[in-house]
């Protein structure tokens, strides 16, 4: 065999197909490559398009992912919460089933009786509020931040509803995460005209944490309402329409009397 033969030989041996032919080295792991970008292409794009819904497990955005201590294996996060006082509130969260549909469709009621972990924020002031402090209102607590697009588009649909409910029955606690800047906040309330929510703050994510560590924290948008006693009612995790018919319904059923604290004839 010549020289001038062998690269014949070679470009047969390249493109010899049945079960002896063995494919190039270079061509099979380029074609490897080529199905492994694809593969990773594929599933940034739908990572990337959850995470525009709802920022999963972390903080994304100006803010680090949060520490978070996790309970021991043989212990829930839920057991934590777990408190028997709280039953009542379950009994009276029944009432809201019916209610759950429409922009509400994804709100869970709750089904075992929970209070709620201590929770602390700041007002507009710096002055440190707890949860406690609305004891004896229904409070809708939310959880934003500016970088948190479904978060941005729902603070006029929560000061909506701020303006039609609120008062000594009812508030919505809408407090921010932003851990850097905290100008930036007031200021995208303030162009958007939000106008009857009051302005909490929670730069160091304290409140992420604690609701993650009960099993209500993983993403943002986290919204709660919580009854008169610190009781969980209910919660949703992700965006919803808060300013519209379905949620003014949800939330005046949770303000409504339990029939069992009503005067007896």
């Amino acid at each position: 065999m010549t020289e001038a033969d062998q690269p014949r030989a070679t470009e047969t041996d390249e493109t010899a197909t049945g079960p002896a032919a063995t494919p190039p080295r270079g061509r099979r792991g380029s074609g490897v490559r080529t199905v492994v970008i694809v593969a990773l292409a594929t599933l940034a794009g739908a990572v990337a398009g959850a995470l525009a819904l709802y920022g999963m497990n972390r903080l994304p955005g100006n803010a680090q992912a949060p520490e978070v201590t996790s309970a021991p294996a043989a212990e829930p996060a839920s057991s934590k919460v777990a408190d028997a006082a709280c039953q009542g509130t379950v009994e009276r969260a029944r009432a809201l089933a019916p209610l759950v549909k429409g922009d509400l469709a994804a709100f869970a009621v709750a089904t075992e009786p929970r209070r709620l972990p201590p929770l602390a924020f700041a007002d507009g002031k710096g002055k440190e509020v707890t949860l406690a402090d609305f004891r004896g209102r229904v409070v809708l607590l939310n959880l934003w931040a500016t970088w948190c697009v479904p978060c941005r588009k729902e603070m006029p649909d929560l000061d909506r509803l701020q303006a039609t409910l609120g008062g000594p029955d009812f508030e919505v606690v809408a407090v921010n995460l932003d851990t850097r800047d905290p100008e930036k906040p007031r200021a995208f309330l303030n162009e958007i005209g939000v106008k009857s929510l009051v302005f909490y703050a929670d730069p160091a994510t304290r409140t992420f944490q604690a609701l993650r560590g009960a099993g209500r924290g993983f993403g943002l948008p986290t919204t709660l309402i919580v009854d008169r006693d610190g009781c969980e009612m209910g919660f949703l995790a992700g965006p919803a329409n808060w300013g519209g018919a379905d949620a003014e319904a949800l939330v005046r059923a949770a303000l409504a009397p339990s029939k069992a604290s009503a005067p007896v004839r």
